[in-house]
């Protein structure tokens, strides 16, 4: 897994996502489909330099202790397909997909929380 996606749990859940810019990856342990994701995600973000000021989190639904951010988020008792994924942009939800795809996960960043801005700009 790169150095740069968290591992999510209860104890930093709310602080990863009222980060400036965050993507949470919800799976399960079991989920093959998530495994393929985690490491689909991990080998672009070994090389992705575009989006370096956004957070990168995973989180798995079925850890212990889950019980304040699955009460903060009760619309996940209704999710039908793993991998979920959601883009957080100053504590707010402002998209979210199912499944996987580094092309699709970029498509909504550059729609969502863009560049960064160039290092001493003017």
């Amino acid at each position: 897994m790169s150095a740069r996606l968290e591992t999510i749990d209860a104890r930093n859940w709310e602080s990863f996502v009222a980060a400036p810019a965050a993507v949470l990856m919800l799976g399960k342990s079991d989920c093959e489909a998530c495994r393929a994701w985690t490491e689909e995600l991990s080998t672009w973000l070994d090389e992705d330099q575009t989006f370096r000021h956004v957070r990168f989190g995973k989180l798995l639904l079925d850890s212990p202790g889950l019980v304040s951010f699955k009460r903060a988020n009760p619309w996940i008792s209704e999710l039908d397909a793993l991998p979920f994924n959601l883009v957080y942009v100053g504590g707010e939800r402002v998209k979210q997909f199912a499944g996987s795809g580094v092309e699709r996960l970029v498509s909504r960043l550059e729609r969502t929380v863009g560049e960064p801005p160039a290092a001493g700009g003017s």
